[in-house]
């Protein structure tokens, strides 16, 4: 029975758009190419529609639709700047900024 659902799953991605306005679009996709071709011709999301061009700054590959999907919804819970830090690849500054802000200290 496991070797039938390995067999089953798919890989989907996380991903961080840039938009024209300078705002930040966050969505997952089993098929990351297509859905950044639909975003550019303004069949992605509402949001896209109104803010092209797009560019895509940040996309990681998950195990299955289910875990981008969690991790859309966590993203989409961050701040700006936790989403610049990530996007950077600044570990240490997303760890920071992931305490709350009397935890925080000087940075």
């Amino acid at each position: 029975m496991r070797e039938y659902h390995l067999a089953t799953m798919s890989k989907a991605w996380v991903y961080i758009l840039h938009c024209a306005d300078g705002s930040y679009y966050v969505g997952h996709t089993t098929h990351l190419e297509l859905r950044l071709a639909e975003h550019q011709a303004g069949e992605g999301g509402e949001w896209t529609q109104r803010r092209l061009p797009i560019e895509l700054v940040f996309s990681q590959e998950m195990p299955d639709k289910d875990a981008a999907f969690q991790a859309e919804r966590q993203l989409k819970g961050w701040s700006r700047a936790k989403k610049e830090a990530l996007i950077a690849g600044n570990w240490d500054l997303v760890k920071w900024l992931a305490k709350k802000p009397k935890f925080r200290g000087e940075k």
